[in-house]
């Protein structure tokens, strides 16, 4: 059941989805098998071996495509699984322009292990176009992007980059994982392919870890599926239902989540101690023109710098009680962490100051909880850091 005419709240819940032939069941089943029976040798009914293809999986890639409004998805066991599926398509010589404040993770996986393959990264300023520009060359084939970036939720214009990509013959891939589709269509919006981390928001409840990428071009998606079947990061079908249900709540979660961020926004933006709040929804941002155009809402992650010391900015992410101390982002539930010591730790300090990831820099995932109650414990959580 996948109409694209229909709204995004209604395609969450039913596309990619009907109900069962034999059982009426309503939630697609989870087919928990390795291997699948076939007629004759190579004569199968669509399905012959798990890592290849999975009728779970089929839903849950047939949903996202839809949400991101591209034709084709692919499903991976982790968000980084689908990160390094990307990257599997350039070859030695490559030269990809990425931002730098990119997640952990990302710029681990990027200077870590794709750097001794003769691939070459340039990390730059990606809400500049001049930079972007200056940094492309004849050998760039990939510029990628996440908007907002993890953690200083830098609005990417992605209309614009794709452009500059195309324009030098690059491919354009955006991760959406922070925006989610139900805020943010990069396809729309001119990239080639877009990124999840299904972990995140697209779960929704932290109990289950996945990746995936979308795209509407159909050479695209042959290649991503080969080196999909051929590396095997696949997610099982138990995790890919998991995601299937948290989809079908997405947006009334993200619309509490970014209710909830805002109100915080606004209210760290006004608080003494604080000395910058990073919100994508507040006018003081440098990007928030570029963010009311092409996002349907801003999101509901937000990082603060303390007007205070390193130990300080510690205190207050050790001193929450509805906040836990705990590194990803999406859940229902409110968490709090200090970059520089926990998600981006990977990221040289001399990197990290230079992009503006400072020392004291805290990131903030809002949950669904009652507002007031978050405000009360960061509020309290400041008050003990500070001595006040």
């Amino acid at each position: 059941m996948d109409d694209p005419s229909r709204c995004i709240e209604t395609r969450a819940i039913h596309a990619g989805q009907e109900p069962d032939p034999e059982t009426g069941a309503l939630m697609t089943p989870i087919f928990a098998n390795s291997t699948y029976a076939q007629d004759g040798p190579g004569d199968h009914r669509g399905y012959e071996y798990s890592r290849t293809g999975n009728p779970t999986r089929t839903a849950l890639e047939e949903n996202l495509a839809s949400l991101e409004g591209g034709t084709h998805g692919r499903a991976f066991s982790s968000g980084m699984g689908s990160i390094n599926t990307v990257m599997n398509l350039l070859e030695a010589g490559d030269h990809v322009v990425t931002g730098d404040d990119v997640y952990g993770g990302t710029h681990r996986l990027f200077t870590g292990v794709y750097e001794a393959y003769d691939l070459e990264f340039d990390f730059v300023d990606m809400t500049d176009p001049a930079a972007i520009e200056a940094a492309m060359r004849p050998e760039t084939e990939l510029v990628w992007s996440e908007t907002p970036t993890n953690p200083l939720m830098q609005v990417v214009d992605v209309e614009r980059v794709a452009a500059i990509a195309h324009e030098h013959g690059a491919l354009c891939a955006v991760d959406n994982t922070f925006a989610t589709p139900y805020l943010q269509r990069p396809l729309d919006l001119g990239a080639d392919v877009v990124s999840h981390s299904l972990t995140k928001y697209l779960g929704g409840h932290s109990d289950v870890v996945g990746g995936a990428l979308i795209t509407d071009d159909p050479d695209l998606d042959e290649r991503i599926g080969y080196y999909q079947n051929a590396v095997g990061a696949t997610p099982d079908p138990f995790g890919c239902f998991l995601v299937l249900r948290g989809t079908k709540t997405l947006p009334v979660r993200m619309d509490r989540h970014c209710e909830n961020a805002r109100e915080l926004a606004a209210w760290l933006d006004d608080h003494p101690d604080v000395a910058a709040v990073h919100y994508p929804g507040l006018d003081s941002h440098p990007q928030h023109e570029v963010a009311r155009e092409q996002m349907d809402d801003f999101g509901g992650m937000l990082s603060f710098e303390l007007d205070g010391t390193l130990e300080q900015a510690s205190a207050v992410v050790t001193g929450t009680e509805v906040f836990a101390l705990a590194e990803s982002l999406g859940g229902v539930e409110s968490l709090i962490e200090q970059p520089t010591a926990m998600t981006h730790a990977a990221v040289p300090r001399e990197e990290r100051l230079a992009a503006g990831l400072t020392d004291g820099l805290i990131r903030v995932s809002v949950g669904i909880e009652h507002v007031e109650d978050l405000r009360a414990d960061l509020a309290g959580a400041i008050e003990r850091a500070m001595g006040e």
